[in-house]
């Protein structure tokens, strides 16, 4: 079934999954504390602290308290790559079978859950040895989540031109009808980088799929060619990580950015760090991008794997180096990571409004900045429902330093 088109999830008894939940008392970004009342996947009403009752149904509604939580539209995560994660802990070789492979693309992407993406799109190496096992694992993995989390995979093939070349669209045929749902790879890999583009925008004009390429974006002649190639494609093409953009003189990274821009071509950066060649390191010239018009979304990479054996995947640090390092307002940062992320991987808008999807993070904070700052503790809600929670308590020993100033404490209370 493609992603697009998911029943909205089941509870253990095969039920779906409507019941009413009521937000009380969440801070939003504008500044005002709410109560937000969810029903159905979506959210029904939006009110002020205190003024929402049941639902529409006038079925029991569960509550949750989020006071002191800042609420916000969930991240998602537009390039993760579930096949390679977490193969750096641990001493020796990985095993690389589809179990293995599905055991680790589970932890992946539970990880990231609780970060707060309730969606992601990982990017899955197929062909050579490994053939379609390692799409097979992920696309299991994809069902075991579903209510959980919406995982998307992109095929990718190492090669699709000249001899060896056959073989690697036979594959990204196959990984189609199996159901990956996007056609992508690294065109930096194959000996004709430009055939290579050529054979995946056919197959995916063929099949009505979008496109998204791993590539460095470091030669600009080949980049003009791709953005050329792409322009007016629907439903679209996403780039990244192009960090070799940023290695690029500034007066050719503005031509090529102003190149990108008309040709519609969606940026996703990686600010924690870039992902395969290890040689390969920076981020994206955002605010450069960004001026040119080039639509910009953040994701996370390497989950600890060789290319980034500390990778996190937490969408928030990612939006927090963007703030931090690369000069982006915490709403513009936070933006990469949600709307923009969101809108990278053909997902409806977000908003903390009545009819919008119920997909949702509270974090604990007051605002953008701090939470940015100090995420440390999250509910993330997805489909309208409450899907995971991480709670931190922090405690210090007893200290004459606090004495009559009333410093703030971290409390023990969770949300009911």
């Amino acid at each position: 079934m493609p992603d697009s088109q998911q029943q909205p999830p089941r509870s253990p008894s095969g039920q779906t999954d409507t019941a009413a939940l009521l937000l009380c008392g969440a801070r939003l970004t504008d500044g005002r504390t709410v109560d937000v009342r969810l029903g159905g996947g979506r959210i029904e009403a939006v009110g002020t602290a205190g003024s929402l009752a049941a639902g529409a149904s006038g079925a029991l509604t569960a509550r949750v308290d989020l006071d002191g939580y800042l609420l916000l539209p969930a991240p998602a995560e537009p390039h993760a790559h579930s096949d390679t994660a977490l193969t750096a802990d641990g001493h020796g070789p990985h095993a690389y079978d589809e179990r293995a492979i599905q055991r680790r693309a589970t932890e992946a992407a539970l990880l990231q859950l609780g970060h707060g993406a309730t969606a992601l799109r990982s990017h899955v190496r197929v062909g050579d040895v490994q053939g379609l096992d390692a799409l097979t694992a992920v696309l299991e993995v994809r069902r075991s989540l579903r209510g959980l989390a919406e995982l998307t995979t992109v095929a990718m093939p190492r090669v699709l031109t000249g001899a060896a070349g056959a073989d690697g669209l036979a594959m990204l045929r196959d990984a189609l009808k199996m159901g990956a749902s996007v056609v992508g790879g690294c065109p930096d890999a194959d000996p004709d980088p430009t055939g290579y583009v050529e054979a995946v925008l056919e197959l995916a004009s063929e099949h009505g799929c979008p496109v998204d390429l791993h590539t460095d974006a470091a030669d600009p002649a080949r980049l003009a060619r791709l953005a050329a190639m792409a322009g007016g494609l629907r439903p679209g093409v996403t780039l990244g990580p192009c960090g070799g953009l940023g290695r690029l003189p500034s007066e050719v990274a503005s031509r090529a950015a102003d190149q990108l821009a008309a040709a519609g071509v969606t940026v996703v950066c990686l600010p924690q760090g870039g992902c395969g060649s290890t040689d390969r390191r920076g981020t994206a010239p955002v605010r450069l991008l960004r001026a040119a018009g080039v639509r910009i979304a953040a994701g996370s990479g390497a989950l600890r794997d060789v290319s980034n054996p500390v990778g996190r995947g937490d969408p928030l640090e990612a939006a927090y180096l963007l703030a931090s390092r690369y000069g982006l307002r915490p709403e513009e940062a936070y933006g990469t990571v949600s709307c923009a992320a969101r809108a990278a991987l053909g997902l409806p808008e977000v908003r903390v409004e009545a009819g919008f999807p119920a997909e949702l993070l509270a974090v604990r904070g007051d605002r953008l900045a701090g939470v940015l700052s100090l995420a440390y503790s999250r509910i993330v809600i997805h489909r309208g429902r409450v899907v995971a929670r991480t709670s931190a308590v922090r405690e210090y020993c007893d200290s004459a330093a606090d004495s009559g100033l009333e410093l703030p404490r971290q409390g023990r209370e969770e949300p009911s």
